[in-house]
């Protein structure tokens, strides 16, 4: 360890990412527990110190006396190096001991490109990658996260998913490990075996895959009778007794996101048929605001942060933002704390959340129209109109904003040529708006417009539909460019080439596991950063492991067809997502939580959900 502070950190550009010893770490004598974990995230330390899934998590488990979580991320291709040039395990920060001595090391699957940092950190970690080829001395490796509701393009790797929150969830999996082991039953099959058996927890290796002549999935089947045939997630039913990191970790060095992060709702009681999160997340749950209030401060007096971002799907949406905001305001002011409201819809944006977090330093408000053209707004159930994006950018505009940022995502299901024009018309339009403004700022105002690439993802109602292919999203985004011909209007676009990755890894199969170990065994990692993105070598991978990315990205899925994730049940219903479906073509909307229930099954899971008439309030 020395050797490792000493030599190896004056060869790398970022040592703060490995030095650990940070104000809040948790540091526990391991002779006293009976349970070690190291949480690995990966992804840089900069990127995962801002992940409040992770703070959540390791304050969770290290609460717990006999449970001991560390942390560990994945190293820049730097350290890396020096890693292997020395011959010296990827360790943990707390107390530098190799991931190949934990118990269990989790994974949170955040995002589909950061799949091959999970299988080098393995390997980093000298962790055999095949969870077949592990021995009883081999750690238990566990993933969750949002990716894990199709876990199937990974499975091969991991011993068992956590699906859904895991708050609770790890720490029952936790005390049926330490069970086993101090009564003396505990084998890695057997402590699998009843593992899957813990409720939102889904071990691959207990299910077999057959597939249809057409490479399509047959049946998934239990191996063992005990086994449940579907693994429904877990969810955290009162989301006030959720825990709450108010004693952060501070990183020594500058992260992606310094600043108190408070997880206001979970959730979303809007239903935007191409957002995975909107219906995984389900049913929404609500904090009281008198509680979040003390969090806030709480973690204010334990860090010193002078910044607070309000976290949920919908911040707009939740019923105690006035509340809140008003209990935050009455202290934050004098202690020169800004209030940030990310994802606020544009119908509910009013001078009254403007003013409240006018003292934010002048940055750009973010809006999300999603498409430009009513028609399409509505096959994809965004309920928003072009009046309520304009007045949303009039009061930004009214209390001193000249800068707009507008956020859509082609290749929407039934989009047109027209839609893609009306993106452009939409910017013209908020830049007309701005000069009919008597109260508008001085200077010249700034539309910039934000389009992603759509991709299919599991528990959609678009799940079915078929990813538009390279050269019609490069044609689209061609087409988008030519209309943006208004110097105040900014176009920046995603690349297409991740996307199509994206939509492999997120609607594959666990015949993909092959193309993952092929992708280790070649050197890849880093796919979410551009410096190290290769599209061409990913082809060259599929196509050397007989895989065609058209089958899992560009082909129409039958409404009968069996889904790699259909082995995972979100809690929302395949039939909710096949009328939804047929809506979406019929261009009909559907109805928030708030204006009544839609009938998604969310309510089957529990929770205290005061839209749904049918959870527990």
């Amino acid at each position: 360890m020395m050797f490792y502070k000493d030599t190896l950190l004056k060869q790398v550009l970022k040592p703060g990412r490995y030095t650990g010893g940070e104000f809040g770490q948790v540091i526990k004598d391991p002779s006293k527990v009976d349970c070690r974990w190291v949480f690995a995230f990966p992804d840089t330390y900069e990127i995962g110190m801002s992940n409040l899934g992770v703070r959540i998590l390791y304050g969770a488990l290290n609460a717990e006396p006999d449970i001991y979580c560390e942390r560990t991320y994945a190293p820049w291709v730097d350290m890396e190096e020096q890693l292997e040039k020395h011959g010296i395990p990827l360790t943990s920060h707390e107390t530098g001991m190799p991931l190949s001595e934990f118990d269990i090391v989790g994974f949170t699957l955040q995002y589909e490109l950061c799949y091959t940092n999970v299988l080098n950190m393995l390997k980093l970690g000298k962790i055999p990658l095949a969870s077949a080829e592990r021995g009883e001395d081999d750690p238990i490796v566990i993933g969750g996260g949002p990716c894990s509701y199709n876990p199937e393009p990974i499975a091969d790797f991991f011993d068992v998913f956590s699906i859904g929150e895991g708050e609770v969830a790890l720490v029952d999996f936790s005390k049926l490990y330490i069970k086993m082991k101090k009564n003396g039953t505990y084998s890695r099959s057997a402590f699998l075996h009843e593992a899957a058996k813990l409720p939102g927890f889904y071990v691959p290796s207990l299910y077999d895959v057959s597939y249809n002549e057409d490479g399509t999935v047959k049946a998934y089947t239990p191996v063992y009778g005990d086994v449940p045939a579907k693994v429904t997630k877990r969810i955290v039913e009162d989301f006030n007794t959720a825990f709450y990191p108010d004693k952060p970790v501070m990183p020594y060095i500058e992260c992606v996101q310094d600043r108190i992060t408070l997880e206001i709702m979970r959730g979303c009681i809007r239903g935007c048929r191409f957002c995975q999160a909107g219906m995984i997340y389900r049913p929404v749950r609500e904090k009281d605001p008198a509680l979040l209030n003390e969090q806030a401060r709480r973690t204010f007096e334990n860090t010193g942060y002078d910044e607070i971002s309000l976290c949920s799907l919908s911040t707009s949406d939740y019923t105690g933002l006035r509340e809140l905001t008003n209990g935050l305001l009455s202290w934050t002011d004098d202690n020169m704390i800004s209030l940030t409201l990310p994802s606020l819809r544009a119908d509910s944006f009013t001078d009254e959340l403007m003013q409240k977090i006018s003292s934010v330093r002048t940055s750009t408000l973010t809006f999300a129209p999603e498409a430009g053209t009513q028609r399409l707004r509505d096959v994809i159930n965004k309920n928003l109109t072009e009046e309520e994006v304009l007045r949303a950018c009039r009061v930004a505009f009214s209390n001193g904003k000249t800068a707009v940022k507008l956020y859509f995502m082609i290749g929407h299901p039934t989009e047109t040529d027209e839609d893609i024009k009306g993106i452009a018309e939409l910017a013209k339009t908020v830049i007309k708006s701005f000069y009919e403004l008597d109260d508008r700022p001085k200077g010249k105002p700034q539309v910039t417009i934000s389009v992603a690439c759509f991709i299919p993802k599991p528990f959609t109602a678009f799940q079915w539909e078929p990813q538009d292919s390279l050269e019609e999203y490069r044609r689209k985004q061609k087409l988008l460019g030519s209309c943006c011909d208004d110097r105040r209007i900014k176009y920046n676009y995603h690349d297409a080439d991740g996307s199509l990755i994206e939509a492999v890894l997120a609607r594959g199969d666990r015949r993909l596991c092959a193309v993952m170990l092929e992708a280790c065994r070649r050197g890849m990692r880093f796919d979410a950063w551009s410096e190290y993105f290769d599209f061409d070598k990913w082809m060259r991978l599929f196509s050397d492991c007989g895989i065609d990315p058209a089958f899992y990205a560009n082909r129409r899925r039958r409404d009968d067809e069996i889904m790699p994730w259909d082995v995972i049940d979100c809690g929302v219903s395949k039939k909710f997502l096949l009328s939804e479906k047929k809506k979406a073509y019929e261009g009909k909307t559907t109805q928030s939580c708030a204006e009544g229930c839609a009938g998604c099954g969310a309510n089957s899971l529990g929770g205290v959900n005061r839209w749904c008439p049918l959870t527990k309030k």
